[in-house]
């Protein structure tokens, strides 16, 4: 898995879910991950759908019947029905403490089993998703408080660069996230989402009002929260008629 907080979720829950199971490495996009699976031999491998470089349908692909797989995904409404018609385990994002319990019962029956021809899932799957991959991103991780969450993007009021760390800001909650506001601007569908200022991207279907200061700056109101944004002279021209 390419976030690294999801890497951390995952480890953790299978710590408490399986405890003697030997987790020999991780890896941040699918080359790597081919490279550990070359290296350590693994009887198990988890691995995100979605990662740069190659996708985990693809590594699923070249590793073959080397080691049992287990799919996360984020694609719920795509891959769902592909899952359900193939004997392979896969895991919602976020993952959620019960079903990895279940599926760990379900790995360990398969440990002495020859891992599962998955050429014809791959198949399925890859057409279940191709939408999703072509589109813009739907969910953003994150931490709130203690907590991981996976939270769609069309709930998320404005994003503000804030230091090392971009602001995620909805109605009730607030979170960090390391990826910058320039990614974000290439990732997030630009109709729902406008550039206000280099440091700031705003839903723009969460904006209430704009008005002016004494200053003659452009000032953004959102419902649902009493931040007020400002609009830089770049990104003026959104806002013609004012």
């Amino acid at each position: 898995d390419d976030e690294r907080l999801m890497r951390d979720q995952l480890r953790g829950r299978l710590h408490e879910a399986w405890p003697e199971l030997e987790i020999c490495g991780e890896a941040a996009n699918g080359k790597d991950a081919l490279a550990l699976v070359a290296k350590h031999t693994p009887d198990l491998a988890f691995l995100d759908i979605r990662m740069p470089g190659m996708s985990g349908l693809e590594v699923a692909r070249e590793i073959g019947a080397r080691c049992h797989v287990v799919f996360v995904t984020a694609y719920d409404q795509y891959a769902i029905e592909a899952f359900e018609r193939g004997a392979i385990d896969y895991l919602l994002k976020p993952i959620e403490r019960e079903r990895l319990a279940v599926t760990a019962a379900r790995l360990r029956e398969r440990l002495a089993q020859t891992p599962l021809d998955l050429d014809a899932l791959i198949e399925r799957l890859t057409t279940a998703i191709k939408p999703a991959q072509s589109s813009h991103l739907q969910w953003i991780q994150a931490r709130v408080g203690q907590n991981l969450r996976m939270i769609p993007v069309n709930e998320i009021l404005f994003f503000h660069a804030d230091d090392k760390y971009t602001r995620v800001v909805g109605a009730q909650y607030e979170a960090l996230i390391k990826k910058p506001i320039k990614e974000l601007v290439d990732e997030l569908d630009p109709n729902e989402f406008w550039q206000i200022h280099r440091a700031t991207l705003v839903n723009a279907k969460a904006i209430a009002a704009v008005t002016r200061d004494l200053r003659g700056r452009l000032l953004l109101s959102l419902h649902g929260h009493a931040e007020k944004l400002e609009v830089s002279r770049t990104f003026s021209h959104l806002f013609k008629q004012m």
